[in-house]
């Protein structure tokens, strides 16, 4: 009996995952036992002492904490059982004794630190509860990671935070790509789906779950943005644009705020997106859940009502919304309950605005959204409608007729109110046969008019769900399969618990189940497919707790027979449940203190249940006299609500036209057969649970990490409890309990080769792996070998890691010593060597010092004789000097004495000299005075005698006056001038007289002086001897005070010279820094400069790259245009004879769509406008394009062609085409004048800094008096340049607005009127090209008209691959310009038009045929730049005037530039054509290329982490290829490509664009990957993919393509490598790595830091400390980069071509071989 019971006790611990299996107390001698001869009670026990070897010091293990559910801790001693307790150091630091009385008291196992972080639980190498929960910590906080593997379910911790991880980057590092070595996310989930759904055609679907606030409503709009984008990506259709909009409109009519989530789906819903053969979304459909309509009458604190409602009272004083007569929320009692109305956050006018777009997008009209807006504001004003209570106990209740809120409701619903008004307060009963109304009391009446409010709701939310449906439903096909998307709520328990948390649990138990047997079933699938022996896992099943609630006589058949009882009560079905289920079910339970509740023993947790209100809520009563006037509504949306409604219906929307309700009926057989919501849910989830098992399933579990909803805070009892509910715990038992860790043969011996004893051959791995297992692990039991893998039980891969890190302890131990040896001897031998040097350099340093003390003395001797000769010498000297200086002033004083006696004498003879000629000169004037005045008096005289004569000649002359009138004018004329002359004698004579006086006066004067000098002469004695010495005393002083006033004077000008020195100095120092300044002007003016130059490049880069997009766009139109053709040409053809209108014959008949403006445009239109019409318009017209002269004419003048809007469809797309590249052609002209007027004013400006720089003196010069002013008068200037360049800025930012006012289709046309008058052209006026005479040339070719199309197919069409790649580049282009030129000669410009025309619509067939050829599309690139250039060499505009010389190039006559534009879009196009088809082949390569290829052999045997070889369920495994993909796989697609661009001859520069964005994608696409798979992240994988970057690289070199950008492509993801390479462990290290990774955000940084992982115990992992240190520098950096985490794969750098003239061209000169068959054109 003991042996036994030691079994069992034994079997039970070696099942448990998480207890040891060796206990070192059990001791038994089999030998003198009777358990020898029970050789599996000797394994067991065997098994159980083997176990305990992990506790061993050092070792972590976890205990349980009350506030942090587990906490860790170290052992400080390896374990005894003997001693009772483990000595254990937490975490927190303290020691604690943990008592072990029996080995199932020992506590679970700690994983290994390289673990740590891991992305999928089950390569845990210990999986149990704080293993989960630690790993879920560890990445949620430290390395901000949201989603974590659990086997097949994705773990989603909510972070209430945006992320910038699910942008499209995002998408496409995904898509497309091999799940199992990716970052867990929800897009790997949605991958994973779709890829199976592909590759199996079988359904599947995405069941995501967890409690309210957990994020499930973000997972699922996510996953379905992830379907939209990769299955919609290569149809365009609008079916994924609907199925987004669904999400705004559903969240606004289905979610609200709850106290645990501001944006709580309150129902359920599963779509599903239906796919067709390719993987493109043609539809989709929508069903719902039980909808929560209590919550449309009654909010809790802090909750809200849906949202919608709160959006409609947000927009109540938009115009078309006062009809609607709403208030603020505050004001309606449905808004107002919960006393919250608005979220911190959110904009409910923006939301409903998206709601308003997304309804116009599913196709509901205006007019249709203003009906539903009417019904929702309807039922606000219901619950405002005041209800009063009358009679003797307050039986009975009425309601004012004039209520305003009655009076709105009636009037926003179209019902009569007087018997809307009766009806709330009255009902009819049918008694024996007659109808009878009963009138209800103010309680009852409020809660029927709740009731009807709830109905209302539910009938609208039922509608709007079928309207979707019938939007997303698929039109054309039927859907190929399906992928389900589950938003359905999490197991809920709340402090009272009701119906509803009744019908979710009841749903999550189902979701269990089915979990339970996936999970399951995967294993089972997984164990026999290795081929190892299954023994069925015991699982805890909830199938008795189901069982209770839907089975016979369980909880919903109880609920349903009590709620068909007349007299049916809560009461009576509590004791109903009791009776029946208290003690025969062990998952039911009754509360000890109340009779009106139950319990239920749920998967997750135990519910207590109130069952007040069950009945009502399961019925969802609703009368029918209120039904019936609404159903008389004039409103057609309200009547259709309730008009086809039967007595009972369905809870999912999947049937729209069943309402979640029952009515009451006038018939007692007809109110028996009603449906109760409980058993419409129970229908509805049987349903979904038979779709779902007949689907492929993929899990989410989405986890709230706290109740405060802050970002990255992680409670740890929160997260623990529903990791619990949502069945994580669970998968890891399961998977805990049979062999959890799994290795490939290969990766096994990769990681434990150190393990093996002897040789190994390595082709024959699974035999050396079962040899050395067999040594290292003495259990058999404890692993097994599979086919392809080796399986190992909890716990062994740590044994295993020991074992692996004592060999390698041992290991290094042995190197350390051989190392420490060869280190002492090298330390001695450096040591003696030094001793050597030492003495050596000290005895030849003692014999330079002798020698310089020698050298010393002797040179002091010199000294010393050299000083005394010198201080002799220089005394002599001094006493010569001062004998030469007293001579010096003495002959000086002597000679100047004589010298001032010489200047006195010549001074008298001078004042001699002058006074006498000073009396000369007065004598000589008063002389010619008198002589003038006599001669002015006889004059007088004389002039008097002729006056008196004149008189008397006038007397004479009054008889003739008559006779000669016409003398009287000169008459008078005389006698004024005699009169004038009078008066001027008269002014003479007064002057004359002055001038007398005043000479008179002088005169005298000067006599008087005379006299007085001549007394004073006559008076003065002659000077004696004394005053004659006096006077030369005198003069000595005077020389003296001369002398020092000279040299005071001499002072002064050295001082003066000083400060004029110290003037100079200050004067050249503001100089430099007037200079420096000037300097640093004219470098901020360059930078500026520089700056606005790089900005209106980038705008022009950013204009060419949006018009190759939209050339990109419309080359996809047009494709789509030809396939419309092309399906109506078969649909006309299965019609057999069935005669057409001739509209569409006419259509039908075209032989390509039409390129040129005289080609006639298609009569329907595209598929585009088709959507458009659908969904905005009313109506389905069809709108024809109208023709515009004025904008045809306004793109003339602007030189822009015309012809590819023409074969877009709809006025509103053509004009809109036509108008952005106008713009764009008119913005390019007016940014480049721009720019040169600003070179022109940089010009100008530094002609005017230079100027004053040349006007500056020379320092040696005079000191500039106005300095001062000219420094302020430059610094002016300096201010006025800073002017300009700020003006200069605005003016970029001015032009940057025009360019998006610009870009708006509809305010263009007026925009480009006013540009056009203002430029000086009419509106309307075509330029046409000056015309040439006709001229004789040569050396053309001739193709008559007849012949055009034959030369089209033999030359371009019909043109054989291995003929065209034998031709010399560019001879068709060549042949064809050359017959092109000869037309025009003759004058047929409408035939060289044609001819040209007829050569663009051949190539574009050509490319079209050959769309996966690169040699061809390579040829075609080639010959349409060719032609373009030779085309717009011999353009008109571009020659000189006049008559073109012999020999020179020819001018073309015809106007070709619509065609030479056809041919820069043909060009544009072939190019990106060209890319597409290397890109395609790119694509799948790159990865496992640059990435996973391992091309450094000692390298590849580096053993990797110990992670197990678990792969994602339904991952796809990349298929054997014969040959690997390598680097030489990608180099030889690139080598192909530029082989093919080399033949024909391309320019360099253009091979230089396309290989910059060849290199983008590979370096973005590998990049990305890089960021997203954690394995990446290793020091050895960074060598790796160093290696094979280099190799591109050295491939660029060796091509000379590395100068044209694509090696800076190639930069990220170089520095990422670095990344991986460099030291990251002190400060130093975070400062070199911050200034090394220029090219990467910091982002970037930070995550590739995060995911960096230790692929072996050499390599050690980033700490967070330095994590935050590089986090702290790449703050300071300020680089002002996005959040954007990966690079834009999807990148498209616009092409440039080059122009390259062509030397003239002759026929003579090409040669035509015969396989073109073209010899029927003549040489001219």
């Amino acid at each position: 009996m003991g042996v036994w019971s030691l079994l069992c006790a034994a079997k039970s611990l070696s099942e448990s995952p998480e207890i040891p299996r060796r206990y070192q107390f059990l001791t038994i001698d089999t030998r003198h036992s009777s358990l020898g001869r029970h050789p599996k009670a000797v394994r067991l026990i065997q098994k159980i002492m083997a176990a305990t070897d992990l506790y061993t010091k050092g070792a972590c293990v976890w205990l349980p904490d009350p506030d942090a559910v587990w906490i860790s801790g170290q052992l400080l001693q390896d374990l005894q059982l003997e001693a009772g307790h483990l000595l254990l150091q937490l975490s927190d630091g303290r020691e604690v004794r943990h008592s072990v009385a029996s080995p199932s008291d020992l506590p679970p196992l700690g994983n290994p630190e390289i673990l740590e972080g891991e992305n999928d639980l089950t390569c845990l190498s210990f999986l149990h509860e704080p293993a989960v929960l630690h790993n879920l910590r560890v990445r949620f906080l430290d390395y901000n990671n949201i989603y974590t593997y659990c086997g097949i379910v994705l773990v989603a911790i909510n972070p209430y935070e945006q992320l910038p991880i699910y942008g499209e980057e995002v998408i496409d590092a995904y898509s497309g790509q091999d799940i199992a070595g990716m970052e867990p996310h929800i897009f790997s989930v949605a991958e994973e789906a779709y890829r199976a759904m592909i590759r199996e055609k079988k359904n599947q679907s995405i069941i995501i779950s967890g409690e309210s606030g957990s994020g499930k409503t973000v997972s699922a709009k996510f996953t379905m943005r992830y379907f939209a984008v990769v299955g919609g990506a290569a149809q365009q259709t609008s079916v994924e644009e609907k199925v987004l909009a669904s999400n705004p409109i559903m969240e606004a009519i289905g979610n609200a705020k709850t106290t645990r989530n501001d944006n709580s789906s309150r129902f359920g819903k599963y779509i599903e997106i239906g796919f067709g053969n390719h993987g493109d979304i043609i539809g989709a459909n929508m069903r719902t859940y039980l909808l929560e309509k209590s919550r449309v009458v009654f909010q809790a604190q802090e909750e809200r009502n849906y949202h919608i409602f709160y959006q409609l009272c947000a927009a109540r004083k938009f115009p078309e919304m006062r009809t609607l007569k709403l208030e603020a929320a505050e004001c309606f009692r449905y808004t107002n309950q919960g006393g919250s109305t608005q979220i911190p956050g959110t904009d409910d006018l923006a939301d409903l605005e998206r709601v308003r777009n997304a309804l116009a997008v599913l196709g509901i009209r205006s007019d249709q959204q203003m009906e539903v807006f009417r019904i929702l504001s309807a039922v606000l004003h219901l619950g405002n409608i005041s209800i009063q209570a009358s009679g003797r106990g307050g039986d009975r209740s009425y309601v004012n007729a004039e209520d305003p809120s009655l009076l709105a409701f009636c009037k926003l619903l179209g019902v009569d109110r007087a018997q809307m008004a009766h009806w709330l307060c009255n009902r009819r009963l049918a008694v024996g046969g007659e109808m009878l109304v009963k009138p209800m009391s103010g309680q009852q009446a409020g809660d029927a008019r709740d009731a009807l409010a709830k109905h209302v709701y539910g009938q609208l939310f039922s509608w709007t769900v079928s309207r979707l449906n019938v939007a997303l439903r698929a039109k054309k096909e039927k859907p190929d399969s399906f992928i389900g998307v589950l938003d359905i709520y999490g197991f809920e328990t709340f402090a009272r618990n009701s119906f509803e948390q009744f019908c979710i649990n009841y749903a999550n138990e189902k979701l269990q189940q089915q979990f339970n047997l996936h999970v399951f079933q995967l294993e089972q699938e997984e164990y026999e497919r290795e081929g190892l022996p299954w023994s069925r896992i015991e699982f805890s099943d909830n199938q008795p707790c189901i069982t209770l609630i839907e089975g016979t006589l369980g909880l919903l058949d109880l609920l349903d027979e009590e709620c068909r009882m007349p007299k049916g009560s809560d009461e009576n079905w509590a004791r109903k449940l009791y009776d029946q289920h208290q003690n025969h079910s062990p998952h039911f339970g009754k509360p000890r203190m109340s009779n009106l509740a139950f319990i239920i023993f749920h998967f997750a947790d135990t519910v207590r249940y109130e069952c007040d209100g069950f009945l009502d809520k399961n019925r969802d009563t609703i009368f029918e006299e209120p039904i019936n006037i609404l159903r008389a509504s004039q409103s057609e949306l309200v009547a259709e609500l309730f008009l086809k409604e039967p007595a009972g219906g369905v809870l999912s929307s999947s049937n729209p036209s069943v309402p979640n309700g029952s009515l009451h009926s006038e018939k007692r057989a007809h109110r028996e057969h009603k449906q109760t919501v409980g058993f419409q849910f129970r229908q509805s989830l049987q349903l979904l649970m038979e779709t779902l098992n007949s689907t492929n399933p993929h899990y989410v579990r989405c986890i709230k990490p706290n109740d405060l909803k802050e970002p990255f805070a992680f409670d740890p009892k929160r997260a623990v409890q529903q990791l619990r509910a949502c069945g994580v715990l669970e998968t890891i038992r399961i998977s805990a309990a049979g062999f959890p860790s799994r290795w490939t043969y290969l990766e096994f011996f990769s990681r434990y080769r150190l393990l093996f004893h002897g040789t190994v051959d390595q082709e024959e791995l699974r035999a050396s792996c079962q040899q050395a297992l067999a040594a290292l692990i003495p259990d058999p039991d404890q692993y097994c070998f599979g086919k392809t893998k080796v399986f190992f039980r909890a716990g062994q891969v740590a044994l295993l890691e020991r074992l692996r890190a004592e060999r390698l302890r041992e290991a290094g131990v042995t190197i350390q010593s051989r190392v420490r040896g060869w280190l002492a001897r090298r330390r001695y031998q450096r040591t003696r060597w030094a001793a050597l040097t030492l003495q050596r350099y000290a005895r030849g340093g003692l014999a330079r010092r002798l020698a310089r003390t020698l050298r010393c003395t002797r040179a002091a001797l010199l000294i010393q004789k050299t000083f005394r000769m010198v201080a002799v010498r220089r005394i002599y000297l001094l006493i010569q000097e001062a004998t030469i200086t007293i001579q010096a002033f003495i002959r000086g004083t002597l000679a100047r004495r004589q010298y001032w006696m010489l200047v006195a004498q010549r001074a008298s003879v001078v004042l001699q000299t002058a006074v006498r000629g000073w009396l000369a000169r007065r004598a000589y004037r008063r002389t010619l005075a008198a002589v003038l005045l006599l001669q002015c008096c006889v004059r007088r005289r004389a002039a008097r005698r002729e006056l008196l004569k004149l008189r008397a000649e006038a007397r004479s002359v009054e008889r003739y006056r008559e006779l000669n009138k016409g003398m009287e004018v000169k008459l008078m004329q005389l006698q004024l001038r005699a009169d004038q002359q009078a008066r001027e004698t008269a002014i003479l004579r007064e002057a004359l007289h002055a001038e007398r006086e005043s000479h008179t006066l002088e005169r005298a004067r000067l006599k008087g002086a005379l006299l007085k000098v001549e007394a004073q002469l006559r008076e003065q004695p002659p000077k004696s001897l004394a005053e004659s010495l006096r006077d030369e005393e005198e003069r000595r002083r005077a020389e003296e005070r001369s002398a020092q006033e000279v040299s005071r004077l001499t002072q002064e000008v050295q001082g003066l010279q000083a400060e004029k020195q110290a003037v100079e100095d200050k004067w050249a120092a503001l100089r430099s820094r007037l200079l420096d300044q000037e300097a640093l002007q004219d470098e901020r003016v360059a930078r500026c400069v520089a700056e606005a130059s790089e900005g209106l490049r980038g705008e022009l880069e950013e204009e060419r790259g949006r018009y190759q997009g939209l050339l990109k766009e419309f080359t996809r139109l047009e494709q789509r245009y030809e396939n419309l053709r092309e399906m109506s040409v078969l649909a006309e053809r299965s019609r057999g004879c069935q005669r057409s209108d001739s509209s569409q014959s006419l259509v039908l008949d075209l032989p390509s769509p039409p390129s040129s403006s005289l080609s006639c445009s298609p009569t329907f239109p595209v598929a585009e406008d088709e959507r458009r019409v659908s969904v905005t318009s009313p109506s389905c017209e069809r709108r024809l394009w109208s023709h515009d002269p004025s904008l045809d004419a306004l793109m003339g003048s602007m030189e822009v062609p015309k012809d590819a809007a023409e074969r877009i469809q709809g006025e509103d797309l053509k004009l809109a085409y036509d108008a952005v590249r106008v713009a764009n052609k008119f913005l390019e002209a007016q940014l480049i004048s721009q720019r040169s007027q600003w070179r022109e004013e940089l010009s100008a400006l530094r002609q005017r800094v230079e100027g004053p720089r040349q006007t500056l003196a020379p320092p040696g010069g005079p000191f500039p008096a106005e300095l001062q002013d000219f420094i302020s008068a430059l610094l002016s200037e300096n201010a006025e340049l800073a002017e300009h360049v700020d003006a200069g800025q605005q003016e970029c930012r001015r032009l940057g607005r025009e360019l998006g006012d610009l870009r708006r289709t509809s305010t263009l046309r007026k925009a480009l009127m006013r540009t056009a008058s203002a430029a000086g052209l009419p509106f309307g006026q075509e330029v046409r090209p000056p015309r040439w005479r006709e001229q004789e040339v040569t050396g053309l070719l001739e193709c008559r008209k007849r012949d055009e199309g034959k030369l089209i197919r033999n030359l371009i069409t019909d043109l054989r691959v291995d003929c065209a790649l034998s031709l010399p580049p560019g001879l068709p282009a060549s042949v064809l310009f050359l017959c092109l030129q000869q037309a025009d000669c003759t004058g047929d410009q409408a035939r060289a038009s044609s001819l040209c025309s007829a050569a663009i619509n051949g190539m574009k067939g050509a490319l079209k045929k050959h769309s996966a050829d690169v040699d061809m599309t390579a040829l075609w690139l080639k010959n349409s730049c060719l032609l373009g250039d030779m085309i717009s060499q011999h353009h008109v505009s571009l020659l000189p005037a006049g008559r073109p010389v012999p020999g020179a190039v020819l001018p073309l006559t015809c106007d070709l530039s619509e065609q030479q534009r056809l041919l820069s879009d043909l060009s544009i196009q072939t190019y990106q054509q060209l890319l597409s088809i290397t890109e395609a082949r790119l694509q799948p390569l790159i990865v496992s290329a640059i990435l996973e290829s391992e091309m450094i052999p000692s390298l590849a045997a580096s053993g990797g982490k110990p992670v197990g070889s678990r792969k994602r369920a339904g991952s796809d495994a990349k298929p054997g290829t014969a040959e690997p993909i390598t680097m030489a796989t990608v180099l030889r697609e690139l080598g192909a490509l530029h082989a093919a661009l080399s033949r024909q001859a391309l320019p360099p520069a253009l091979l230089e664009q396309a290989f910059r964005q060849l290199l983008h994608l590979l370096a973005a696409t590998a990049f990305n990957n890089l960021l997203l798979r954690k394995d990446m992240c290793c020091w050895s994988r960074g060598m790796q993919i160093r290696y094979n970057v280099s190799l591109l690289e050295e491939w660029l070199r060796s091509r000379g393509l590395q100068t044209g950008g694509a090696m800076a492509s190639l930069e990220p993801l170089i520095q990422a490598v670095q990344l991986l390479q460099v030291s990251k462990r002190s400060d130093a290290d975070a400062q070199a790595l911050v200034q090394t990774c220029t090219a990467l955000s910091s982002q970037q940084i930070v995550k590739i830091l995060m995911l960096y992982t230790p692929h072996s115990d050499i390599e050690e992992r980033v700490t967070l400390n330095f994590i935050r240190t590089v986090q702290g520098l790449l703050k300071e950096r300020l680089d002002g980069q996005t959040r954007q985490l990966l690079l834009d794969v999807r990148r498209v750098f616009p092409v440039t071509f080059p122009h390259s003239p062509s030397p003239l061209l002759r026929a003579d000169q090409l040669t035509i071989p015969d396989s073109l068959k073209i010899s029927f054109l003549r040489r001219v």
